[in-house]
């Protein structure tokens, strides 16, 4: 709350003293702030000290108040005294006023009201470099938020120009990688080449303080590796992720204080040391996830999440949020796999509640939400619940991947029920692997080769289907994608073995168990060990059909029960939610209404 007054008056700074010691309490006395503040107002202060009184009680009443209508009056009385007077001592009231005004009134969804604002502030800011960029980044933003992806990043780009003139390469490449991760949510990824090769060049030519340096290595490796898991090759991902990991240890043996730049507009920093090390976590589940390594996965879940813990008692920033949601997301997909339908349904609840704390979250993870319902229902055997919930889904998402992701395991519910025939090939032309497939993506179309075999195995059409499995495999096998490589294995043994070839199916259906068991893929060990069940038992291989008979009622007998689990609490009645806001609470019913049934 410091000012910058040429000569400020005893009073005022014995006032403002209170009021900061107040604000800094433990517990915070804002009542008691607030009132310091106000008496500021019966000494008649200058013009300047009341424009910086009023932006001072606004941003109090603002972020520690529920009462917006006062904070609204002071933050508006703020902005209009300080663009009156054309003296340097305004300058960081007029633009602070701005950008917390445009603040506020997003978060009260008058977003209308907050876009003239900003760009008057950008407009009258082009002498003040630091406030003249934080603005363009702020508006960008509200674009992008807004999903006009075209003006934010046009917003970047006017951005980027202004940072080069100011010879600032460091906020240029800032503009420059935030207009990139616009590029790629948008796929326009023609362009996003050569602004990539653009960065790589600024980062490593450019010398300056030590933390931003390393801070816009993170940021343009994670846009690397985002573009990389995007197009589902994990494998190719490896590099960028160990140097990334690299990164993030070099920065955590930095220190904070830093000399600053002498550069206005290098003023920046991208995000707090401890934002980037849960942010290298997090695309680090993410590539677990995507590989098969599930464990892995499980364990840097556990580490971001305990960081994210300890950062939101310190930090409200909607960030650690979003960071906790997706990290959820990804957790919960690996439950399923594992075996534990129970544990996942609570963390699908978990992020019904963060969903219920803020709007934007909700309306940017609804289709999520109803995914990984949809993807729990499959498991429990739910399969008219998971149609609904992939349709509720498929209507709150424009993003391709997604969509995609939705529409495969949409059509493998239908391939289970047997009898939707017309919806199933109308499904299936959609995404055709063979022709015009919508999204780039390597993991996804090897996904759809797999969905296209399991479907003729199930017609009878077994060369057809070992023609898409291979297919299936050959791609998986050239990025890691061990998940869907387990799968192919699996089912090409079943094929075999209903084709007489036990020799063949038994070179499957091994290696299809080892990898199962890496993973691990609960479902597909459950498929692998009744498959070698009846191969040893068809091969006369009377220990090894035991040992695989006890194997198989093992995996049964965890399933089932993690199943009943399940099924009994009372969160499994968020199957039947598809339209509007998470239910707040869900009744318990009486234990479980749904039989067991392995994931294929």
């Amino acid at each position: 709350m410091a000012a910058s007054t040429e000569a400020p008056e005893p009073w005022y700074l014995a006032l403002l003293g209170f009021a900061e010691h107040f604000r800094t309490s433990s517990p915070p006395k804002i009542r008691l702030c607030v009132h310091c503040l106000q008496a500021v107002f019966q000494f008649k202060p200058p013009p300047r000290v009341e424009a910086r009184t009023h932006l001072q009680l606004g941003s109090v009443l603002y972020r520690h108040t529920k009462n917006s209508e006062l904070a609204q009056t002071h933050l508006e009385k703020a902005w209009f005294m300080s663009q009156q007077y054309q003296i340097s001592q305004f300058e960081d009231v007029k633009f602070e006023a701005a950008s917390i005004l445009s603040e506020f009134y997003c978060q009260q969804n008058l977003v209308d009201s907050a876009k003239p604002v900003l760009r008057k502030a950008i407009q009258i800011s082009q002498q003040t470099p630091y406030w003249h960029c934080r603005l363009l980044f702020q508006l960008a933003q509200l674009h992008a938020l807004e999903k006009d992806l075209v003006s934010a990043c046009d917003l970047l780009g006017v951005g980027a120009e202004y940072a080069r003139v100011m010879g600032s390469e460091y906020t240029r490449a800032l503009f420059l990688l935030s207009k990139g991760m616009l590029l790629l949510m948008e796929r326009k990824l023609s362009e996003v080449h050569p602004l990539l090769t653009l960065c790589g060049t600024i980062v490593e030519n450019w010398q300056g303080n030590p933390i931003q340096k390393e801070s816009l290595r993170v940021f343009f490796l994670v846009l690397q590796v985002t573009h990389y898991l995007d197009a589902g090759q994990v494998k190719s991902v490896k590099p960028c992720l160990k140097q990334l990991q690299q990164c993030i240890q070099t920065i955590s043996t930095l220190h904070d204080d830093e000399i600053l730049p002498n550069n206005p507009a290098a003023l920046f920093h991208w995000l707090p040391k401890e934002h980037m090390c849960v942010l290298v976590y997090l695309v680090t589940v993410m590539h677990s996830m995507q590989a098969g390594y599930l464990e892995k996965a499980q364990k840097y879940t556990d580490k971001a999440l305990m960081q994210l813990e300890k950062l939101k008692m310190l930090d409200s920033s909607p960030i650690l949020s979003t960071f906790q949601v997706i990290l959820l997301e990804h957790i919960i997909m690996c439950r399923l796999v594992t075996g534990h339908k129970a544990t996942a349904l609570q963390e699908i609840s978990q992020v019904c509640q963060l969903c219920q704390q803020s709007p934007r979250l909700f309306t940017n993870h609804a289709a999520q939400l109803h995914t990984l319902l949809g993807l729990y229902c499959i498991s429990v055997n739910c399969m008219d619940n998971a149609e609904a919930q992939f349709t509720a889904a498929l209507q709150m998402t424009t993003h391709q991947e997604l969509w995609t992701f939705i529409v495969t395991n949409l059509a493998s519910v239908y391939i289970r029920e047997g009898n939707r025939h017309q919806e199933l090939y109308s499904l299936l032309e959609r995404i055709n692997p063979d022709h015009n497939f919508p999204v780039s993506s390597h993991c996804l179309r090897a996904a759809a080769f797999y969905i296209r075999g399991l479907l003729s195995f199930f017609q009878g059409r077994y060369s057809e289907a070992k023609r898409f499995l291979r297919e299936t495999l050959k791609m998986s096998n050239a990025e890691d994608l061990n998940r869907l490589t387990a799968c192919s294995l699996v089912l090409l043994g079943h094929i075999f073995f209903v084709l007489g070839n036990h020799r063949e199916s038994n070179n499957m259906v091994v290696p299809a168990m080892q990898l199962a068991s890496k993973i691990p893929d609960m479902s597909v060990q459950l498929w692998s060990s009744a498959l070698l069940k009846d191969l040893n038992k068809a091969c006369g291989n009377t220990m090894e059909a035991h040992e695989a008979a006890q194997m198989h009622q093992n995996f049964s007998q965890q399933l089932l029960q993690d199943h009943i689990a399940a099924c009994s609490l009372p969160e499994h009645n968020l199957i039947s939610w598809t339209d509007g806001l998470p239910p707040v609470q869900s009744q318990p019913q009486n234990g479980p209404t749904t039989s067991l049934a392995s994931l294929l």
